[in-house]
């Protein structure tokens, strides 16, 4: 892939350095945890550090939050306690009697939040199929305030034009929000083609390791949306936990090559199953008869490292499938060093709309020849 220049230096380099300075008392390389829930203030009550309880601030979510707000490219950034809480701190602080627009295949939880929570909160919800353009220019006709994007889309790899859909979203008075989870930085930077946050599950591939619980929120200027989201976090204790926090601080520093090295893996199993008989369809913008490869490749520095396939024989062949795997490990989540499969539509329960014929894998750090192996025999 080719590498981008972000800063006066290649990002990778940027992943690495990002809020990186040898601890003042220790001299450590690696950043200390600071454990702390509060802290002391001197004798005139002025807090002697600049912290003064953990659900508002903590120096080791101090140094990830500005690691996330560089290689992002925003000026504001804030960890959260998952990447669900992220976003509905955004959601909370949208004006009430507005409406979101989401995407017609947007991630489940944003999905049931949109039928249970957010008529609480005085907020219409419409879906959208984002990659097409035209349908989302008819829906901003009446009116909305903030349109949710997501691409590479979870679970169908679905690709939205985003200086286009951004573009018409602020023509129309609306925020341009944009889950950047499947793509990271590494591959897609929103702020960059004008959205006004980005929204991360920081347990995916910021962790990468399967081994944490966490979330981000990134904004383009710091005002009024990042300062109300901060008080939605503040108060309605959303905060990720110190050790959370220095876990991700850690997985940033190899995020590149991982997400790199997968993938380069990805496109090699898509091809694969692209040839496979008992394959009828891979969803992955890196294949040349994918509806979103030109836009894909416009706007992402690669492809990603998560793709869907729909099987021949429908819901009892996929499942069969999922059932016969060795190598992929059964299980919901995404971005880690492990490759996962899952039968998707059974993960996200009785209400999913996914093709109860779909598989969803997630291509971790193996040699992609076990992997294909692996899918070959599943399939047989």
């Amino acid at each position: 892939m080719r590498s981008r220049r972000v800063g006066g230096v290649k990002f990778e380099t940027l992943a690495v350095h990002a809020a990186l300075r040898p601890d003042a008392v220790t001299g450590a390389v690696a950043p200390p945890i600071h454990l702390s829930t509060t802290f002391a203030r001197d004798e005139a009550g002025v807090p002697l550090g600049g912290h003064v309880y953990i659900r508002e601030s903590n120096p080791t979510q101090d140094l990830l939050e500005e690691a996330l707000r560089l290689l992002e490219g925003g000026e504001t950034a804030f960890f959260f306690a998952s990447g669900m809480a992220a976003g509905m701190a955004i959601l909370a602080s949208l004006p009430r009697g507005g409406k979101v627009l989401f995407p017609d295949d947007v991630y489940h939880g944003f999905r049931a939040a949109a039928a249970e929570v957010l008529p609480g909160w005085g907020l219409r919800a419409g879906f959208i199929p984002m990659d097409r353009l035209e349908r989302l220019a008819d829906a901003l006709e009446g009116g909305a305030s903030c349109v949710w994007l997501e691409t590479p889309s979870n679970p169908l790899l679905k690709i939205t034009d985003l200086r286009a859909a951004v573009e018409l979203a602020h023509r129309a008075g609306a925020l341009a929000v944009v889950d950047n989870t499947f793509a990271t930085p590494v591959l897609q930077r929103p702020l960059d083609l004008g959205a006004d946050a980005v929204l991360h599950a920081a347990t995916k591939y910021f962790g990468g390791h399967s081994d944490l619980l966490g979330g981000a929120a990134i904004f383009a200027r710091d005002g009024e949306l990042s300062k109300k989201v901060l008080q939605m976090r503040t108060l309605g204790g959303g905060a990720g936990s110190p050790f959370n926090a220095w876990l991700v601080l850690r997985g940033l520093r190899t995020l590149p090559c991982r997400v790199e090295r997968q993938t380069e893996t990805a496109g090699r199993v898509a091809a694969f199953l692209a040839s496979h008989p008992r394959v009828v369809e891979v969803l992955y913008p890196g294949l040349p008869g994918h509806p979103g490869h030109d836009i894909a490749r416009k706007q992402m520095r690669g492809f990603g490292a998560m793709l869907s396939f729909r099987t021949a024989g429908g819901r009892d062949f996929a499942l069969r499938t999922v059932g016969r795997a060795r190598l992929f490990i059964r299980a919901t989540s995404l971005g880690g060093v492990e490759s996962l499969m899952e039968h998707r539509a059974s993960s996200e329960g009785p209400d999913s709309t996914t093709p109860q014929d779909l598989i969803r894998l997630s291509i971790g750090l193996e040699h992609p020849e076990d992997l294909i192996e692996d899918l070959d025999q599943a399939l047989a």
